[in-house]
């Protein structure tokens, strides 16, 4: 017997993680558990994008099934994205179960029959059809892309991560399938003739029923647009951060701690780092976990002396908008102040009020909190640049560096010469004033005096 056919053998099917990504429909969700829950017990992970009005019902659907977790986005994080952030944070390894929301099982057997074709060495198996390197089927087989579908495959966790991770996309796999193909590796996923019929609708289905593009059906389509924006804005933000922190840092605790994405990064540049995230929303716990070595969850205005004494060896201390969402922002300045080392440092990110599009905002009256952006409902404190230099030097710190975040230039000459107006009526410089309306936010690098 080989040694992958003894590890099958001793594997309890029921241990291995599926995952699943969401948005806006509740009952694909209930379909999808209710049907895989007849038959299996494996620990199941949904990672939701809904909007507002459809994300605590998929809640409520997850919460009547054992070992089912609920991950939300506050925003749509689409299919490709959702598996790659599942693949990179959570705890996985070994076998790892993907299936779309729009998948009913009808009966048990399929999870065994795909494990017996995964050997070790195997990207996946499920069903796989031909693409060109756009992504789109083509109806030939020579010199095609083999397509493993992610609406239901079974995958080698570690082989997987070597690979590209799925991306934005109608085909959110095309990028992992090109690198497979051009390096001459298109034999690490192998097709499965039943998955095949019953993903055709070939009657009598062997083991699923698949509701094609069943999302997109109920929402319209994919909506890719808001998503590239969001991906990008965070980019640039997490690039300019990470360009203020110190090199060679053994020890960072960030605060905020909004998507992990910053840890995952520093991590791969340097593993033996130790990263802490203390995030101030717990329901955003989870997207850190996976990428620190400890995710802790905290009222962090109410954090104590005591606490912080327990990280003096923490070399950068990150901010990622955290200090506009505490009631008493320089009461954590000043207990970080009080444990940093001399040749410790602050990079914090924080949103600037003083965006021209807030200033024409408060000239129309027009001031409402929003979801997200400048006027997140969960900021507590407004800054402008000076402020927030005001603030770290009141806190004993001194603004070593900084950098602001501008997504696009203003270049509307009307909204500029009113700008410019205001600022002179008041004495004011017209330029620094334009200058200062520019950025979305501020990157900080503060050090202690």
């Amino acid at each position: 017997m080989t040694a992958a056919a003894d590890l099958k053998n001793n594997m309890d099917i029921h241990s291995i993680p599926v995952i699943s990504v969401s948005y806006n429909s509740a009952e694909l969700i209930e379909d999808l558990l209710s049907t895989f829950r007849a038959h299996y017990r494996n620990p199941v992970t949904i990672i939701d994008g809904s909007s507002e009005e459809h994300w605590r019902g998929i809640e409520a659907v997850c919460s009547k099934y054992p070992d089912v977790k609920f991950i939300h986005f506050d925003y749509n994080i689409h299919h490709g994205p959702g598996m790659a952030w599942a693949f990179q944070h959570l705890e996985l390894k070994g076998p790892v179960l993907v299936l779309d929301s729009d998948i009913q099982v009808m009966k048990d057997g399929f999870l065994e029959d795909m494990l017996s074709h995964l050997t070790p060495e195997m990207y996946g198996v499920g069903y796989v059809n031909h693409v060109n390197e756009g992504g789109f089927d083509v109806d030939y087989e020579e010199g095609a892309i083999r397509y493993l579908h992610p609406a239901c495959m079974l995958v080698n966790i570690d082989v997987l991560r070597q690979w590209p991770m799925p991306t934005r996309h109608g085909a959110p796999n095309t990028e992992p399938m090109v690198a497979l193909h051009r390096a001459g590796k298109d034999n690490l996923v192998k097709g499965l003739d039943w998955l095949r019929d019953d993903f055709h609708n070939k009657q009598p289905l062997t083991y699923l029923r698949h509701d094609w593009q069943g999302t997109v059906k109920r929402t319209g389509g994919y909506h890719l647009e808001a998503w590239e924006a969001r991906t990008r804005e965070a980019s640039v933000v997490r690039m300019l951060t990470q360009t203020l922190m110190p090199q060679g840092a053994t020890r960072i605790v960030e605060i905020g701690a909004n998507d992990g994405a910053l840890a995952r990064a520093i991590k791969e540049a340097s593993p033996s780092t130790h990263y802490t995230a203390i995030e101030i929303n717990p329901d955003l716990a989870n997207q850190a976990r996976g990428a620190c070595d400890v995710v802790l969850t905290h009222d962090v205005d109410a954090l104590g002396d005591d606490f912080f004494r327990g990280f003096v060896d923490t070399q950068c201390w990150v901010l990622d908008r955290a200090l506009e969402r505490l009631r008493s922002p320089e009461l954590l300045l000043q207990r970080i102040r009080k444990v940093i080392g001399k040749d410790g440092s602050v990079v914090a990110v924080i949103p600037n009020m003083q965006h021209w599009s807030i200033q024409a905002k408060l000239a129309l009256g027009d001031l409402r909190y929003e979801d997200g952006g400048l006027l997140d409902r969960s900021h507590l404190r407004w800054f402008t640049r000076g402020t927030m230099f005001e603030l770290f030097q009141k806190c004993g710190f001194t603004v070593a560096g900084g950098m602001p975040v501008i997504h696009e230039k203003l270049e509307n000459p009307n909204v500029l010469d009113a700008l410019r107006q205001l600022a002179s009526s008041v004495g004011a410089d017209p330029q620094l004033a334009v200058d200062d309306a520019q950025a979305v936010a501020y990157v900080i690098r503060a050090v202690p005096k």
